[in-house]
């Protein structure tokens, strides 16, 4: 039984570290890519061009990411704190303002 157990809190352990190591642009392509376009560049114009975004517009993207804003849906429960923070700087990087 204790091997069992040691079994699972290592699949855990590994999990809680794959899912730390998913980047920002990994987040970005699975959830953002859709309707923001890839590597932040909207063709469309059918959703806002996160490039736009400056640093000072942190809180209006937490907002928006947790609470969905217009055609967006809300990701609240989907992506946890760390996720949205990867998503955040992966954006800052390449903003048009760093």
């Amino acid at each position: 039984m204790k091997a069992v157990a040691l079994v699972v809190t290592t699949l855990m352990a590994f999990g809680s570290v794959a899912g730390a190591q998913e980047s920002g642009e990994m987040l970005y392509s699975t959830y953002c890519s859709p309707c923001h376009g890839d590597g932040l560049v909207n063709t469309t114009n059918q959703a806002f061009d996160l490039r736009k975004l400056t640093a000072n517009d942190r809180a209006r993207f937490e907002k928006s990411v947790l609470t969905g804003k217009n055609q967006m849906p809300p990701w609240k429960g989907v992506l946890d704190h760390d996720q949205i923070e990867r998503l955040w700087q992966y954006i800052r990087e390449n903003a048009f303002q760093k």
